[in-house]
């Protein structure tokens, strides 16, 4: 986790700092939005910005948008800073943190930010043939395609394969495709000169010249816009890219690892995404199973995000009951690792006994069970028990939507329509923080 922190931070900023360390976040601090912007212009990742609410956060986020920078935003302030709060969300800021800084608020922001997570653990045979390909084929200078559903761990794989590679102590640069507007993809990749377009006030080096010599993953490559696909078959081939605005190339060393969970010989087909440039990404191609299909994988990583949950909240680390077993097995996991991950996160919070039994496991979707339920959930629509669920978490979060929705593993917005929707319908919410 890459954290830009600007601004005095009501003299926290010490703490909040120290904090994101131990959480495992890399700091860069900035005096005024001024510098932080010319952080973020420099081409230096960054993927959460803490800003001062004394700040002029509007304008800070205004040239976010006007020079195509796409990066998270919460504002952070002493806790009778009401107004300035609303002030600070409604100019964009995506969270507002009260300080002095909390540790369980802070990292459940960097969790939802990121959900980094770079350890691979595992105990299936399938993901142990799957990384010893990885690793033979990680010194080469190939590029990757790696393809699977959504939450396989498709990212934790590629940072396996640079750590593995010859560029190891060199840059890791992630772009989530689908993440990033189209508008702006092309500037984040290739980056622009002072005046290429309205708001380009100084030069931004892009991702490919941040990565040169390291590696760039390209999240969720499917989704990207075929014009800039031209552009990115261009800088594979020539090792070459063009600033937006800019006179004559420039010459980049990255290495190209490309992820999709979608079959892109289809969209090849379908005329949306270029034959050529599948052809240069899927050099090497791994396959990533759902984690249904490697079941050796699920009891382990389960134990593991116990173990780092527990720690992370302070609490006792407990052991998962036979009956969690079963129940986590016969389960057929349709959001993958990132699902189980979350379910997990959910137990250690709600678990009261001396282990995380059953009874602390909530599945998000009772249809998606192989064999049996638990009592509590038959007769319940689907609709019914993702109500409950989220009522609860927002309870145990004594009515913090940020971290409700990290336990979730949902984004605020999607917890917030759906809380409008359910006090629409007349069901009590608890008072948010």
């Amino acid at each position: 986790m890459e954290l830009l922190i600007i601004g005095a931070l009501n003299g926290q900023i010490g703490a909040a700092s120290k904090i994101a360390v131990e959480q495992g976040g890399h700091v860069s601090l900035a005096d005024s939005v001024e510098n932080g912007l010319n952080v973020l212009r420099s081409g230096k990742t960054v993927e959460l910005v803490m800003i001062d609410v004394k700040l002029d956060i509007h304008k800070f986020i205004s040239s976010l948008e006007q020079e195509r920078i796409n990066v998270l935003v919460v504002a952070c302030g002493v806790a009778n800073d009401a107004s300035l709060a609303v002030k600070a969300i409604k100019a964009g800021a995506r969270e507002y943190i009260p300080l002095p800084p909390d540790p369980e608020l802070i990292g459940a922001v960097l969790a939802a930010a990121t959900r980094e997570n770079h350890a691979l653990i595992y105990g299936d045979k399938k993901t142990e043939n799957i990384l010893k390909v990885a690793k033979q084929i990680a010194p080469s200078e190939a590029s990757v395609l790696i393809t699977g559903s959504s939450g396989t761990g498709k990212e934790i794989f590629s940072r396996f394969i640079h750590d593995n590679s010859k560029r190891a102590n060199k840059k890791f640069v992630a772009v989530n495709c689908a993440a990033i507007p189209e508008t702006l993809l092309e500037s984040e990749l290739f980056g622009y000169e002072k005046g290429a377009f309205t708001g380009a006030v100084a030069r931004r080096i892009g991702k490919f010249e941040e990565a040169s010599d390291g590696t760039l993953l390209l999240d969720e490559i499917s989704e990207m816009d075929i014009g800039i696909q031209a552009k990115l078959l261009r800088a594979i081939q020539e090792k070459e890219i063009d600033r937006i605005g800019g006179k004559a190339p420039i010459k980049v060393n990255t290495r190209i690892i490309a992820t999709s969970n979608r079959n892109l010989e289809e969209a090849v087909k379908n005329g949306t995404f270029r034959q050529d440039l599948y052809y240069r990404l899927n050099v090497i191609n791994l396959n990533i199973p759902d984690l249904k299909d490697r079941p050796g994988d699920i009891v382990v990583l389960a134990k593991h995000f116990i173990k780092k949950y527990s720690e992370l909240n302070e609490l006792p680390m407990k052991d998962l009951s036979p009956a969690a077993e079963k129940m986590l097995l016969n389960y057929l996991w349709p959001g993958n690792v990132r699902e189980l991950e979350n379910t997990m996160h959910r137990a250690v919070l709600l678990s009261t006994g001396e282990e995380i039994d059953d009874s602390s496991v909530m599945l998000s979707d009772a249809s998606a069970v192989k064999e049996e339920v638990s009592g509590t959930e038959v007769g319940q629509t689907v609709a019914g028990m993702e109500r409950k669920l989220i009522i609860d978490t927002l309870k145990h979060t004594m009515g913090n939507r940020t971290t409700a929705a990290n336990i979730l593993g949902i984004s605020i917005r999607t917890l917030r329509n759906k809380l409008k929707q359910y006090q629409e319908e007349g069901f009590d919410l608890p008072p948010a923080l």
